[in-house]
């Protein structure tokens, strides 16, 4: 991720110690750091690291009122006359700066990660993919649950049909006739079961991430600190206290927006009356925005400040169409014995034995990535799997309708003659 990305800007004047005078410009946001930009001279008076900062403050005195102090190691840097007001800032930064500090715990290690460099790096890449693999099982599991009901669904829709059609053979039938008040009464005892059944397979979706954001709703310029939560079946606003703001479900999305790889919008579109729209920032929505992407392909859009984000994040990754575990079984063949036809059966069976000659890879890490790959190739044959019998049942859906609409056009006709 570029660390150069300017996450936001807030127009603002910050007090210059040297001259004793305040001085108009912008503050601005990245991933890791603050800066201050003076108006008149474009000179950089303020660029530290995020990390660096022990605490932000609101205060105010006798003559500064709705500042924004930022303590950064043994200086303090004062922030005044805050655009659009001082609340929003202040949430945003402190998002970014906490986000930071929980990500710098691990810091100490990155030092010991470098004497392993490849062998992390197969760990990342393969972790990410089975992580992304678990996330589309999930869906596909959601949308398997959706298909079984439009199933039961349908199924009722026949059953019904048939007791229709007794009806209007009793109908149709003379008055002699002695067996018409016996035709249709015993398939009405099978209508609980079905329902019972319908309600026995209620949603227990699990989550497939959860992430802090900033919400704004709308166009306000107000602005307050909650947790995006995406499901398999939609997405999720809450506030703080785990109180849900706004819940979409998948059909309800109407677009996506990814402003840059920090901030998105979620829109539901109303006629005759103002959109539900909300706006979402944070510091770990690079780990949302591949699972946004994969749920709402149709209706994410990523703007120009998001193109190179999307570009750099799919280039080192296999495409979903492949399979994936031929992906990461070449990718270690490529590493371990560049020399071997990817996907051979013999460097397949080498692997752990190649992966320990290599001055880089240790014995552990080896172990972990034959675990990952045996996940991964067990998570693509499943998906594999759901999918075939997804299209099995898209078949039989498809002819289910066909012949519901064909018997309804049939009673439509017979009910005209009976009228």
């Amino acid at each position: 991720m570029n660390e150069d990305i300017r996450i936001h800007s807030w127009p603002c004047s910050y007090y210059l110690d040297t001259s004793k005078q305040w001085v108009s410009g912008r503050l601005s946001l990245t991933p890791v750091a603050i800066k201050f930009t003076a108006d008149k001279t474009g000179e950089l008076l303020v660029n530290f690291h995020l990390s660096s900062i022990s605490e932000i403050k609101k205060e105010s005195s006798n003559l500064i009122f709705s500042s924004l102090t930022v303590l950064e190691k043994n200086t303090k840097h004062w922030f005044s006359s805050l655009q659009p007001n001082r609340n929003v800032v202040f949430n945003i930064l402190e998002h970014f700066w906490r986000e930071q500090l929980l990500s710098s715990q691990g810091t100490g290690a990155e030092a010991a990660a470098l004497q392993s460099t490849k062998g992390k790096e197969l760990t990342g890449l393969l972790s990410g993919s089975q992580k992304r693999l678990e996330d589309t099982a999930k869906v596909l599991h959601y949308q398997g649950e959706q298909f079984d009901n439009i199933m039961r669904g349908l199924n009722k829709i026949e059953g019904d049909m048939d007791v229709a059609d007794r009806l209007l053979t009793e109908l149709e039938s003379p008055s002699w006739w002695p067996f018409s008040s016996k035709l249709w009464k015993a398939p009405l005892e099978s209508k609980p079961k079905e329902t019972a059944a319908v309600s026995d397979s209620k949603n227990q979706e699990g989550i497939l991430i959860r992430i802090p954001v900033i919400i704004t709703h709308r166009t306000d310029s107000n602005v307050k600190p909650g947790k995006l939560t995406l499901f398999a079946s939609g997405l999720e606003i809450s506030d703080c206290n785990s109180q849900v703001i706004h819940r979409f479900e998948s059909k309800d999305v109407d677009d996506i927006r990814v402003h840059t790889p920090y901030e998105i919008s979620v829109r539901q579109r109303f006629i005759g009356k103002p959109d539900t729209s909300y706006r979402l920032l944070s510091a770990k929505m690079p780990e949302a925005i591949p699972i946004l992407e994969m749920q709402f392909s149709k209706k994410i859009q990523f703007l120009e400040d998001a193109l190179g984000f999307v570009g750099a994040r799919k280039s080192p990754q296999v495409d979903l169409g492949t399979s994936i575990w031929q992906a990461a079984t070449g990718l270690l063949g490529g590493v371990v014995q560049p020399s071997s036809p990817v996907g051979s059966r013999e460097g397949m069976d080498n692997d752990q034995v190649q992966l320990q000659k290599q001055e880089k890879i240790s014995q552990e890490e080896a172990k972990e990535l034959k675990q990952i790959l045996k996940k991964l190739k067990g998570l693509a044959l499943e998906t594999e799997a759901e999918l075939e019998r997804q299209d099995e049942a898209l078949d039989s859906i498809t002819t289910s309708v066909d012949r519901a609409t064909l018997n309804i056009d049939k009673q439509n006709r017979r009910i005209k003659k009976l009228t």
